[in-house]
């Protein structure tokens, strides 16, 4: 044994015989490994019995160890408290780590406020304020957020809410904001906007319903039709909507549901939040040296220690070390009784069954799965970026032109770190005559997220703009301007790779062999092949309907059903008789003949390579994307 295995020995013969945490550390005075007991000595000197019992990771950590620290307690619930804050902290190697996949946002009410507003936070804090969430993915926080704008008319900015302001903002405008800013609304009617938007964001869709009818019908017997109307829009709205849950409501109340798939020391834990009786969210945690088989034991504390919200009840697959320990502790925290449960049959246990199977899919994505290389780099490009979440949802634009003729804009989008064709758009630049890059840029960004605000579509997770400085101004200049200021937006410089990020002064220089650079680069480079691919659609349409132009009373139409049929000028040159006529008639056809054996062979016929580009968008209609006419 040695010395510092002696030394160590030492002081578990003597250490106390009270409820405390103990701390293994290494020569650096580093944690190695962080535990609790209800008797410290009983504890620490089991490590010494029997040491053939333990488990490998245990005998590498007693090797590394050259110390052993104790901090008493009152309790072993303070001891539990304590040894999860301080794993929280220091996050020792050797202990089971909790990691979840993403930062999940919430969405705040600041009720202490006059006029209250909703926001988009990442955490939730006491400061008298009313949370809701984690909502998963990210992207449904942004919806809802929105919705409290278009259905609530509730202020969503981060402008004074006092009346000062001479004219009120776009939101008003919009007629998504009662207009606080601008001293428009009174207290007494903005209440009730955030008395009916808490109750949608608390999911309690039956009362919020049952509210609206009743001011309806009050409004509408006092002869206010104009309100009237306006909460009749808004039931409709909310009917049309129908609120899409995971899982149907299986008359249950606050509940968690935990299950999970361990393969090794690699596992994957599953949590569905059930809140009256709906699932309001789903959330993926992975761990780290999961060798222990009681690792519940260990999960659970983790994930309730910060601000999370205490269900009445939460549901495992099987029992655990102590639990009755922990329902005491999570009973002090929501001030009454919590049980954790372990179902056998009926409607709970099969809903644990489905929170099982959705494990193990999780499992396999993460560990199995080419995926993985994908997250890998939106986890890099978290942390390159400074962003507050991964970005899961990414929409990037590209500009292409020639000479300044037939401009054109793309967008494509990727998920999780691959492409989404369904979701590509392409825009065909109305405003901006000549070559002029961050104009049509910034026509493309205006159109793509003023739509996404009328219609209430999906809004990324970070922006991806193929240029630089410029570029990455004209883009943010323009989000800034309807009210999306909240958008992260990145550019991307060809010849150097380096990135642009709004709000950060200097570029940023990722290594060539960054997971994160190349999936950005892997972005930017499709939206630059959708971008070329419409450009040269357009430019040939171009050039085929010139050509035919000359053809006597060959209108509009008739070239319209060429172009259709034929898809290059090249093709309608070497069309046969009986084609032309089945296209054409025999007129126009003996017409178009009679042309083509009277031009100058050096016209302009489209290149073969152009035609095959031409052949493939046509093909395939949705990887050629839609036109965005917002």
């Amino acid at each position: 044994m040695t010395a510092s295995m002696e030394k160590i020995k030492r002081k578990a013969e003597v250490a106390p015989q009270r409820p405390g945490v103990y701390i293994y550390r290494d020569a650096r005075g580093k944690p190695l490994y962080v535990g609790k007991a209800k008797s410290l000595r009983q504890r620490v000197r089991s490590y010494f019995h029997n040491s053939a019992a333990h488990a490998p990771k245990t005998l590498q950590m007693l090797s590394e160890a050259t110390d052993l620290e104790f901090i008493l307690a009152g309790s072993e619930i303070e001891a539990l408290i304590l040894e999860n804050n301080f794993i929280k902290k220091e996050r020792p190697r050797f202990n089971v780590l909790l990691r979840d996949d993403k930062n999940y946002p919430y969405l705040k009410l600041t009720t202490q406020d006059d006029f209250p507003r909703v926001t988009l936070v990442r955490r939730a804090r006491r400061d008298g304020s009313e949370y809701f969430g984690p909502y998963l993915p990210a992207s449904g926080a942004r919806r809802s957020l929105r919705m409290m704008a278009k259905y609530f008319q509730v202020a969503i900015c981060q402008e004074r809410l006092d009346g000062s302001r001479p004219r009120p903002c776009l939101y008003y405008q919009l007629n998504q904001c009662l207009g606080p800013c601008a001293g428009l609304v009174t207290r007494e009617r903005y209440q009730q906007a955030i008395d009916d938007a808490r109750l949608f964001l608390q999911g309690r869709d039956r009362d919020l319903m049952a509210s609206l009818r009743q001011k309806m019908q009050e409004v509408s017997d006092a002869q206010e039709y104009e309100q009237a109307a306006h909460y009749r829009d808004l039931i409709r709205s909310l009917e049309r909507a129908g609120r899409k849950h995971a899982v149907a409501s299986v008359g249950l109340e606050q509940q968690d549901y935990f299950h999970y798939h361990r393969e090794g020391t690699q596992a994957v834990l599953e949590l569905f939040m059930m809140r009256d009786g709906l699932i309001q969210a789903r959330r993926e945690f992975s761990f780290e040296g999961a060798e222990e088989e009681d690792f519940l034991r260990t999960a659970l504390p983790q994930y309730y220690a910060g601000d999370t919200f205490v269900p009445q009840e939460i549901y495992v697959p099987h029992d655990f070390a102590e639990r009755v320990l922990l329902e005491s502790w999570l009973s002090q925290r929501r001030g009454e009784r919590v049980q954790i449960k372990m179902p056998r049959r009926g409607v709970k246990a099969r809903f644990l069954e489905t929170v099982r199977q959705n494990a193990d899919l999780a499992f396999e994505t993460r560990f199995r799965t080419s995926h993985v290389q994908g997250v890998q780099g939106l986890e890099e490009l978290r942390e390159a970026l400074g962003l507050d979440e991964v970005p899961y949802r990414i929409e990037a634009f590209d500009i292409s032109n020639l000479q300044g003729t037939d401009q054109v804009a793309s967008m494509v989008v990727w998920e999780g770190g691959r492409p989404r064709v369904s979701e590509y758009r392409r825009f065909r630049i109305r405003s901006v005559e000549g070559a002029d890059d961050f104009r049509c840029l910034a026509e493309a960004v205006q159109r793509r997220y003023v739509r996404r605000l009328e219609r209430g579509g999906t809004l990324p997770d970070l922006v991806l703009i193929d240029g630089g400085k410029g570029q990455l101004g004209a883009a943010s200049a323009v989000l800034r301007e309807i009210g999306l200021h909240e958008l992260q937006v990145v550019a991307i410089a060809k010849r150097e790779e380096l990135l642009y990020l709004e709000g950060r002064q200097g570029e940023i220089r990722l290594p060539e062999n960054s997971p994160a650079l190349q999936l950005l680069q892997r972005i930017r480079d499709e939206a630059h092949r959708f971008a070329v691919r419409y450009h040269r659609t357009l430019r040939r349409k171009r050039t085929v309907r010139s050509d035919l132009e000359e053809v006597p009373g060959l209108g509009p139409k008739r070239r319209r059903l060429l172009l259709k049929r034929f898809g290059s000028l090249e093709r309608v040159l070497g069309a046969s008789e009986t084609e032309l006529v089945e296209t054409l008639g025999p007129v126009m056809a003996a017409r178009l003949s009679a042309w083509r054996q009277n031009r100058d062979p050096r016209g302009g016929t489209t290149p073969r390579g152009d035609t095959d580009v031409m052949k493939e968008t046509h093909s395939t209609p949705q990887a050629q994307g839609r036109s965005e006419n917002g």
